[in-house]
């Protein structure tokens, strides 16, 4: 038996048995096919069953509900989309591009009412983030982002910008020079978020199919070597894991992010350190860290800079990366040095996250074949995959909505290219934000190869 406590800090301290539900028993007929037991594809299942409670849906996952990064991430329920609102104003206008910003402020508080109200207690706080800006390169960018915000259409409401001793009040981290701030996040245990949806689903009818591998989508099947299920709408909920599924090798690259965490601090360390409204937090380097006060009062703390790696293979090896732990326990202590040399580690995991080739999130159904989709949240999954779940349910119910009028619905993202150009560009990326980071502290002048990056990804 698989021992999934070992996945992540989330998953290790639960209060409940990871024992697998039973899988698939032979050949089924649904009305809605779900793969994958995420989020996205537990709240697609969460909005049908609401919606329509005579529908027949079945959740098909590999492993267990949460495996994924569902289970595993940073903790953050933001309404952080992908790809920023100047870059969807000059694809789809200001006031689609505003529209879906709104939608993604909206969704924070969706998720935090469904909770409350199927008694799924997830840690919630919704403390806002604060991004510090650590140097005047990264404080350009914090006044960048809010001046950008407000010509869109946004207030202070919204996102407003900090100076120094603003910034430091709600997070003491070492050198600040200002940042910004919005509400619109909340602090989540994630793993209890996930596991108590998919109780909720099934409370509501649906089942769910775990330990069981899906080896092809087809329009009206999804096979597993259980069975198939046969279904007009099925719909692929896979993010990260996407790649190993047949035909899809190149629909988003998978890309690792890490994270570590710290015992339970005590009160007058965090008096030092602040977060007293468990805000979560990061700063304005290139490559991105992520941290949250836990509700235990641990630093649980994380950041990209891990390899991609070839042929958008997704290994449970790859979750463990030395190297990349070691950085977040330097920058940890870089951060915050009331932690010293001396504060241990007591998680480390990791795992993969979606990444579309325009780093464009996306949802959709081609009524044509019955096949819908959604993902390429790039990190931001936990609030924008409630989003995709509700706007699935509205395309799959044949209902016209605000959700279905959004930008990011039936985008078509391009297929990364081949081998060995998208280890080569992937790989290089993270190289030029590196090495950006590390001269702009010495600098402190805006890195201009970081920009070129940035423009390239069309953000």
């Amino acid at each position: 038996m698989t021992d999934y406590r070992h996945l992540s800090y989330w998953l290790s301290g639960l209060d409940e048995p990871l024992t697998p539900r039973p899988g698939l028993p032979g050949d089924t007929d649904a009305d809605v096919a779900i793969v994958g037991a995420g989020y996205t594809g537990l709240w697609t299942a969460w909005y049908l069953a609401e919606a329509d409670p005579t529908l027949r849906v079945v959740v098909l996952e590999r492993e267990i509900a949460g495996y994924g990064a569902s289970g595993r991430n940073g903790g953050w329920c933001s309404a952080l989309f992908p790809t920023s609102l100047p870059a969807l104003a000059r694809r789809h206008g200001r006031d689609r591009a505003l529209a879906m910003q709104r939608a993604m402020h909206d969704t924070v508080a969706e998720v935090g009412r469904v909770a409350a109200a199927e008694g799924i207690d997830c840690d919630w706080r919704a403390g806002g983030t604060v991004m510090l800006a650590r140097g005047e390169a990264q404080l350009q960018r914090a006044r960048a982002e809010v001046a950008q915000a407000h010509a869109h259409g946004l207030t202070d409401d919204d996102l407003r910008l900090l100076d120094a001793a603003e910034a430091a009040a709600r997070c003491a981290a070492e050198g600040v020079r200002g940042g910004t701030y919005t509400p619109h996040c909340a602090a989540v245990h994630p793993a209890k978020l996930v596991r108590g949806l998919a109780r909720a689903v099934e409370r509501r009818g649906v089942r769910i199919h775990e330990r069981t591998p899906v080896t092809a989508l087809r329009p009206g099947a999804a096979v597993t070597p259980a069975g198939v299920v046969r279904a007009p709408v099925v719909v692929r909920a896979t993010e990260g894991y996407t790649p190993g599924l047949p035909g899809q090798r190149r629909t988003v690259a998978p890309v690792y992010s890490l994270m570590v965490a710290t015992p339970p601090l005590p009160e007058e360390t965090w008096a030092r350190i602040g977060l007293a409204e468990r805000e979560t937090f990061s700063d304005y380097r290139h490559v991105i860290v992520y941290g949250q006060r836990t509700a235990d009062g641990r630093l649980a703390f994380g950041g990209r800079g891990a390899p991609y790696h070839y042929a958008s293979r997704v290994r449970q090896g790859f979750d463990r990366e030395p190297r990349v732990f070691a950085a977040l326990r330097r920058a940890l202590g870089e951060l915050f040095p009331v932690l010293g040399p001396d504060v241990p580690v007591t998680h480390a995991w990791g795992g993969p996250l979606g990444v579309a080739r325009d780093w464009a999130a996306s949802v959709g159904l081609d009524r044509r074949t019955g096949l819908a989709w959604a993902g390429g949240y790039v990190g931001d999954g936990v609030g924008t995959s409630n989003l995709a779940g509700r706007t699935l349910a509205d395309l799959i119910r044949g209902v016209e909505s605000d959700l279905t009028a959004l930008p990011w619905v039936g985008h078509r993202s391009p297929h990364w290219e081949p081998e060995p150009l998208r280890w080569l560009a992937m790989n290089a990326g993270l190289r030029v934000m590196s090495s950006a980071d590390q001269s702009e502290h010495r600098t402190a002048r805006p890195s201009r190869r970081a920009d070129l990056f940035n423009r390239f990804l069309g953000h």
